[in-house]
């Protein structure tokens, strides 16, 4: 990858846009994840109890601030993303300029991850409003889910750089994003899965952004970060690279 700060344009026009429609985004972002809170947290957590020493609902509310990233910045760099590679041919017109393929990857990848976090301050707001966070210790969970956005933006382009049409990205969801969601932490506890599916979730992001995010959030203690933060960095490196190389392939040669 040719790395320059040109990708920032990418990022700055793809903010414009969102700032024209930024209304029912930051609602979707609220209204959402507060809806599954008080459905879930409350009605279930009634019956559940505590988990892991925390109420249901500060389990589920910490769980859902990292799902949330991830859908979010998995459906830009797949829906939004392959919108402007095909029927709007934005990024035809961006090749056209100093922009390289790389720049282009970089760009939609940092957008990708700024919307995850857009969403995670939507959410960690909530989270200040029904107790579940307190103190400012929760605000460095923001830095977590910028990560996690990036690396799921980046996973997304992959997928996006070899789609046909919209409809693959069924696959996508199915075969990889919708595991992570139902089995990385999420809505129960890891350790109450089999051996072998803990093994398989663990080799997947979205758990250890949920490990790094809960204690964060809910002033526990954090666990040594190092591992979990490297598992999001070589995810998102690796499916930058990759998804430069796919790209190229199909935009440029």
């Amino acid at each position: 990858m040719n790395l320059s700060f040109r990708w920032l344009a990418v990022w700055q026009r793809n903010l414009k846009v969102w700032g024209k429609l930024a209304g029912p985004a930051i609602l979707g972002n609220f209204g959402e994840p507060l809806l599954m809170m008080v459905a879930l947290g409350y009605g279930l957590g009634r019956m559940v109890g505590d988990i892991d020493g925390l109420p249901y609902l500060h389990f589920l509310a910490t769980g859902i601030l990292c799902s949330s990233a991830m859908n979010t910045a998995s459906f830009e760099g797949l829906y939004s993303a392959f919108t402007r590679m095909t029927s709007q041919g934005t990024w035809d017109s961006m090749l056209t300029s100093p922009l390289s393929v790389s720049d282009v990857v970089i760009g939609e990848t940092l957008w990708a991850g700024t919307k995850g976090l857009f969403s995670g301050i939507a959410i960690l707001t909530v989270c200040y409003g029904f107790g579940i966070a307190s103190d400012w210790q929760a605000l460095l969970a923001l830095p977590v889910i910028l990560l996690a956005g990036i690396c799921f933006g980046a996973m997304a382009l992959v997928v996006t750089s070899f789609a046909a049409s919209y409809d693959f990205f069924l696959y996508y969801f199915t075969l990889l994003v919708t595991p992570m969601y139902l089995l990385s932490g999420v809505f129960f506890p890891l350790t109450n899965m089999p051996d072998a599916v803990q093994a398989g979730a663990r080799l997947l992001p979205l758990n250890h952004a949920v490990v790094l995010v809960r204690p964060l959030v809910t002033g526990g203690e954090v666990p040594n970060p190092w591992p979990h933060l490297a598992v999001l960095v070589i995810y998102a490196s690796f499916a930058m690279l990759i998804a430069s190389r796919l790209l190229t392939r199909r935009l440029v040669n």
